[in-house]
């Protein structure tokens, strides 16, 4: 059996106000995984390229353990198969890089044994997977990387999850400061208390969301991303955050947030002239400032995970 090569999207949690509930997929970066058959019984992962403080070690690595469960699943944890992973983004980006790795991951083992599972049975094995970055379960980054498109997590327990419709012309800009943080470390600055206050601002704001998705209501769709509860909390965490979100908003962007633990930020905006001018505005501020960051603009990843 020859081998096969999965590519599995990025993806920006939360969206300001569905914390640990709904994420969406990008179109870049994301990650790749080649599996091939092996020289002895059982998975190992042969090499992991652009990922030096990576464990080869299974149960220490996301794409490893979650392919590991899957093996086991099926009665092949004994089956010869070597994995390589090619990461294709930084570690602690706040783009869903734990999570891209543990979708390309299973999927690639599902691919190499014949697809016996569809996507969906695949996700709560990411999710396990996935749980070795932060010791949490839950797939706002997960279920967006291997579906596509924006997903609503309505329990994560149980995992019942459902696509939400994507408005046309959406894209993001999204912004990464050449800074690290680990979501172990921005999930442990959180409160575990909110003022009721700010739960009924919080949650009116996420159904106005996604009833703005799927009403293709822009206006909608901006009033309603703004975080009342988290982004407070971390907002601290990355230099200069309000300073950049002025000028997404001043420059007319449907929202402006933190991407999951951060420290990359995401403008959400309905067209390429807005995206643009958002581009440069916060490129120049950076030059400025003399701080190294990367930005570059995405449209919503509608495919998910897949098979080269």
């Amino acid at each position: 059996m020859s081998g096969i090569k999965v590519f599995a999207p990025a993806s920006v949690a939360n969206l300001a106000v569905g914390y640990d509930i709904l994420g969406l997929a990008l179109e870049k970066p994301g990650d790749e995984v080649i599996v091939k058959k092996g020289e002895t019984d059982g998975l190992v992962i042969s090499k992991i390229v652009n990922g030096k403080s990576l464990s080869k070690e299974l149960h220490k690595n996301t794409a490893g353990l979650a392919a590991l469960r899957l093996l086991e699943h099926l009665g092949e944890e004994k089956m010869p198969i070597q994995m390589e992973l090619h990461k294709k983004m930084r570690l602690g980006t706040g783009l869903g890089s734990s999570a891209a790795s543990a979708v390309a991951g299973v999927m690639g083992i599902n691919e190499f044994l014949g697809k016996p599972l569809t996507k969906p049975e695949l996700l709560r094995f990411a999710v396990e997977g996935e749980q070795v970055a932060d010791g949490s379960w839950h797939a706002d980054n997960v279920a967006p990387s291997l579906f596509g498109g924006i997903i609503l997590i309505r329990d994560n327990l149980s995992l019942d999850w459902k696509r939400i419709y994507v408005p046309e012309h959406l894209s993001l800009v999204m912004i990464h400061p050449f800074i690290k943080i680990l979501t172990s470390e921005s999930r442990a600055l959180l409160k575990k208390e909110i003022a009721l206050e700010d739960m009924v601002a919080q949650t009116g704001n996420l159904a106005a969301l996604v009833a703005g998705f799927y009403t293709s209501d822009y206006n909608m769709i901006r009033r309603s991303l703004n975080d009342h509860v988290i982004e407070p909390q971390r907002k601290k965490l990355i230099p200069h955050f309000d300073a950049i979100k002025e000028i997404a908003l001043k420059e007319n962007a449907l929202g402006f947030s933190i991407s999951g633990a951060g420290p990359s930020m995401f403008a959400l905006c309905e067209n390429s002239f807005i995206t643009d001018n958002i581009m440069t505005a916060v490129q120049r501020f950076y030059s400025d400032k003399k701080l190294k960051v990367d930005v570059f603009v995405s449209g919503i990843n509608l495919r998910g995970a897949y098979k080269y």
